[in-house]
């Protein structure tokens, strides 16, 4: 699929890899619909323009999400940019262990809040999208209508000691991607997610030189953390290789993640 002059959805879109995704959308002359809680950057959103939308949205509620796609479909129809697809970039890490040393059990709230985020969000927003994009027009040879892509994470091969809500979270995240590809194949919407390990962060900024060094060390080739333009890049692959369905992506380096940092 070509991404100039359409449409897609980003949730998370204001930090991290969701505003990377962004900018390299619009660089590609894509439309984009920024879906977060948080506001995007003032300077982001002057080096936009035109190009992305901010959209309030919190994705645990549904009312929101269903307002956000909304109001991503009626903007599409006033800058004639077809809806191509959603890029699910909203999350939430969390950090427990089963049982703590002190023998107090993993909160229950914490755990259904990871699941309520990571998965119940993804899920919402992706059959909202869906709702608009299996009736759009299909075009190319193949009759293509839009593009799913989901975010997973290496925990949901290598959780970590504490990652118990989170690895399942986007463990989930991974195993909807080829039966949901399935179901779409017939509306000609492919389906393929990302699993990112480390990357430049907020979060990783703020790590010991002790703990960065030794990840650093583990890693296979290039020894750093990912950059979130590669992230971008990967997304930017995955919408226009339209023979890429139901796969999942890790994009780690060659990483494999210890048991704990």
């Amino acid at each position: 699929m070509k991404i100039k002059d359409r449409t897609f959805v980003v949730s998370g879109g204001s930090s991290g890899l969701g505003l990377a995704t962004v900018l390299e959308l619009c660089k590609c002359d894509g439309y984009v619909a920024v879906l977060d809680i948080q506001d995007m950057p003032g300077a982001a959103k002057r080096a936009m323009g035109s190009k992305a939308r901010f959209f309030k949205c919190d994705l645990t509620k549904e009312q929101d999400v269903e307002t956000a796609v909304n109001q991503t479909v009626e903007w599409s129809r006033e800058t004639n940019a077809k809806l191509g697809g959603v890029i699910n970039c909203g999350g939430v890490a969390v950090a427990q262990k089963v049982v703590a040393g002190n023998g107090v059990p993993h909160s229950l709230d914490l755990f259904e809040f990871a699941l309520r985020i990571n998965v119940t969000g993804t899920f919402d927003l992706t059959r909202r999208v869906l709702e608009h994009l299996v009736q759009a027009e299909p075009e190319g040879e193949d009759g293509e209508r839009g593009v799913v892509i989901l975010v997973s994470s290496s925990s949901a091969f290598e959780g970590q000691q504490g990652q118990v809500a989170y690895a399942a979270s986007k463990g989930a995240i991974r195993s909807m991607t080829l039966p949901m590809a399935r179901d779409l194949g017939r509306f000609g919407v492919r389906v393929n997610t990302i699993a990112p390990s480390l990357f430049v962060s907020p979060m990783t900024e703020k790590m010991s030189a002790k703990v960065k060094g030794s990840l650093e060390r583990d890693l296979v080739f290039p020894k750093r953390f990912g950059e979130t333009g590669e992230f971008a890049h990967m997304v930017k692959y995955l919408i226009e290789a339209t023979y890429v369905n139901g796969e999942t992506y890790r994009l780690s380096g060659g990483a494999r993640m210890p048991g704990r940092l």
